[in-house]
């Protein structure tokens, strides 16, 4: 099995030589043969230097931070494996759970890890993230149970036809999770057990904001329908409702006019939007 094991790292230096350790003895035990491939994704202590000096790794530098999505895609584009695994450099993942991933890739396009504990982040992330996972779950039709886990395998044959709708933020992994499901590839998800990161993370206020743009554009990228036909209904159901008060009384309001108007026209939008995604994800 040929093996591509990509690693995006910013500011890592307290933790990266430890995940590269680990990840050396781990696959050594099982006599896999693959290539580790890093990313410092413009690390400004001695992220790249503590890197290279695994003489069996190529690192790969990024001029300034573009973001763990692009990280990832630098290495995905860059991998010769036919099988790409991302693992995280922040000590969150034990390499060992590698070899499981494997035992499934044949079988399904990816298969992603879950964390099991409950908490997994900072509190004041969890709503933005529970909010997010409630979204992709009803967008998919399918219960996720780990939209963020930087640990998975997939095939590198198909994330590549998509890496040109993934963003170059945090929001990589759950787009191609959502993405690779909408498109109708089997996913497996396998529990682990997360350990606490090594250092800061670097996910600030700033990430806030960016998870309000991420679930908008989740919702006009994967599936504009399941929401624009609730709304269209609503507001139908309401006006309709309006209606027929005003044809008793005689006289037919402005605002239920608006409202009917309203329904149709969203349910248009929606239908618009709906062959744009398409159109999107489909583009090379």
């Amino acid at each position: 099995m040929n093996i591509s094991v990509i690693i995006p790292a910013y500011n890592e230096e307290k933790s990266i030589g430890k995940t590269l350790g680990e990840l050396k003895d781990a696959l050594g035990r099982h006599n896999l043969k693959y290539e580790t491939i890093v990313i410092d994704d413009g690390s400004t202590d001695t992220t790249f230097d503590a890197a290279s000096s695994f003489s069996s790794i190529r690192v790969i530098r990024h001029p300034k931070n573009k973001g763990y999505g692009a990280a990832l895609k630098t290495g995905i584009k860059n991998a010769t494996g036919e099988y790409i695994i991302t693992l995280d450099s922040d000590g969150q993942h034990n390499p060992e759970y590698i070899k499981e991933l494997l035992e499934y890739i044949k079988e399904y396009d990816m298969v992603a890890t879950y964390r099991t504990q409950r908490i997994h982040s900072s509190l004041w992330r969890m709503p933005g993230k529970w909010l997010i996972g409630w979204l992709a779950n009803y967008l998919s039709r399918t219960k996720i149970p780990d939209l963020n886990s930087g640990l998975r395998a997939f095939r590198k044959d198909i994330v590549t036809k998509y890496l040109h709708i993934c963003p170059n933020g945090f929001s990589f992994s759950t787009t191609i999770t959502l993405t690779l499901l909408c498109e109708g590839y089997d996913i497996k998800f396998i529990p682990i057990k997360a350990q606490k990161r090594i250092g800061k993370s670097t996910v600030s206020i700033k990430t806030g904001f960016e998870t309000i743009l991420l679930i908008l554009r989740l919702i006009t990228l994967f599936n504009p329908l399941r929401i624009f036909i609730p709304i269209s209904l609503f507001m139908g159901t309401l006006g309709g409702l309006l209606l027929i008060g005003d044809l008793v009384n005689k006289d037919i309001n402005d605002s239920t006019i608006l409202l009917i108007l309203a329904s149709i026209l969203i349910f248009l939008f929606g239908l618009m939007a709906d062959q744009m995604a398409h159109i999107r994800r489909e583009l090379r």
